[in-house]
C-alpha cells in the first residue's frame, strides 16, 4: 500500500470551510449619535442639578469682602443649609416666588451669597441682621438693638500687592508698603468684630465716610436679613441705596443663594491660559482650604 495521500484526500484538504463553520464577522456600526447626545443631555443635566441644589463653585471678582476674601480666591458654597428658593437654579431664569424650601434662617455671622432685588448678579456679603432686629451704624460702629457691636482694633491687614490687588485706588493706595520681605503690601487698617451670638471676624475700615460709616436705624422686616461686606468702606451692601449698585436696605430672605464654605484655591491674576507653566505659579500659598465659617467666642 502506498504511503502517499491520495488525490481524493488532497482535493478534499483544499475545500473551503463550509459556511456553517465559519464565524460570522462582526459587522461595523457607526457612531449612534442620539445615545451620544442622550449621554451628554444627562451629564448636563447632573452638573446643573449638583449646582442648584448641593453645591457650586463661586469666584471672588472684587475686594468687598476682604480681608477674609480677595479677589481671585475660589471657593465652594452650598446651597441647602437655608432650604431652596427661586434662585437656587444655576441660572436665575424664575420670576420672585415667595417663601423657601425647607427654609431656615442664617446664623449672624454666616457670609452667603444672593441675588439683589434689581439684577441678576451675584453679591457676597456676612448676615448683620436678622428679621426683627433693629440696626444702625454710628459712625463705623454697627449698633443691634440698641448694643454697639464688640469692635477691637488689631494690626494691619498685610495683603500682597498682585495683578488682582493692585492697592491702586485712591481710597486704598496710601497704604501701600514695602514688607520686611521686600514685597509690595496693601496693610489696611483691620478691627476685630463680634456678634451677640459670639461669632467672630475681621473687617477693614478705611478711615470715616459718611456714605457708609452712618446709616439710620431700621427694624429689618419679617422674611429679610441685613448684610454687609467685610471691607466696610468699600461694599455695595444693605447700607447702600440701589442706584449706587447697593442692596437698598433689608434683602428678602427668598434671596439668599447659599452659604459660603471654604477657600478651594486662590490665584493673584498672572495666569496666561495658553501658558500651563504659569497655572501654578499664579496659585497664592496659604489660602487653599481656608474655613469661610466665623470663630465662635465666647459671650
Amino acid at each position: 500500500m502506498s504511503d502517499q495521500p491520495s488525490d481524493h484526500m488532497n482535493e478534499a484538504s483544499e475545500q473551503p470551510a463550509t459556511s456553517a463553520e465559519m464565524q460570522a464577522e462582526p459587522r461595523k456600526q457607526g457612531t449612534d449619535w442620539i445615545a451620544e447626545a442622550r449621554g451628554i443631555f444627562w451629564l448636563i443635566l447632573a452638573v446643573l442639578g449638583f449646582h442648584s441644589f448641593i453645591a457650586k463653585p463661586f469666584y471672588i471678582p472684587s475686594e468687598s469682602m476682604m480681608p477674609t476674601l480677595i479677589t481671585g480666591d475660589r471657593l465652594v458654597v452650598t446651597k441647602y443649609p437655608y432650604g431652596w428658593s427661586y434662585v437656587s437654579p444655576s441660572f436665575h431664569i424664575l420670576p420672585f416666588i415667595h417663601g423657601r424650601l425647607f427654609g431656615s434662617l442664617p446664623e449672624r455671622g454666616d457670609i452667603v451669597i444672593l441675588k439683589p432685588p434689581q439684577s441678576d448678579t451675584d453679591f457676597i456679603k456676612r448676615v448683620i441682621g436678622l428679621p426683627g432686629d433693629r440696626l444702625e451704624v454710628r459712625g463705623g460702629v454697627v449698633v443691634l438693638n440698641g448694643v454697639p457691636v464688640k469692635r477691637t482694633a488689631l494690626s494691619p491687614a498685610m495683603i500682597q500687592v498682585d495683578a488682582n490687588v493692585s492697592c491702586s485706588q485712591p481710597d486704598v493706595a496710601r497704604f501701600r508698603m514695602t514688607g520686611p520681605d521686600g514685597k509690595l503690601y496693601c496693610a489696611l487698617p483691620r478691627f476685630h468684630e463680634t456678634l451677640p451670638n459670639g461669632r467672630s471676624y475681621d473687617t477693614i475700615d478705611l478711615g470715616y465716610m459718611p456714605d457708609r460709616d452712618d446709616y439710620a436705624a431700621v427694624t429689618i422686616p419679617a422674611g429679610h436679613i441685613f448684610v454687609m461686606g467685610d471691607n466696610r468702606d468699600q461694599s455695595a451692601d444693605s447700607r447702600v441705596p440701589s442706584w449706587q449698585n447697593g442692596l437698598d436696605g433689608p434683602v428678602p430672605f427668598e434671596n439668599i443663594g447659599g452659604r459660603a464654605e471654604f477657600i478651594t484655591f486662590s490665584l493673584d491674576g498672572s495666569t496666561k491660559l495658553w501658558n500651563p507653566l504659569t497655572w501654578f505659579g499664579a496659585l497664592r500659598g496659604g489660602r487653599a482650604g481656608s474655613s469661610l465659617h466665623p470663630l465662635r467666642e465666647d459671650r
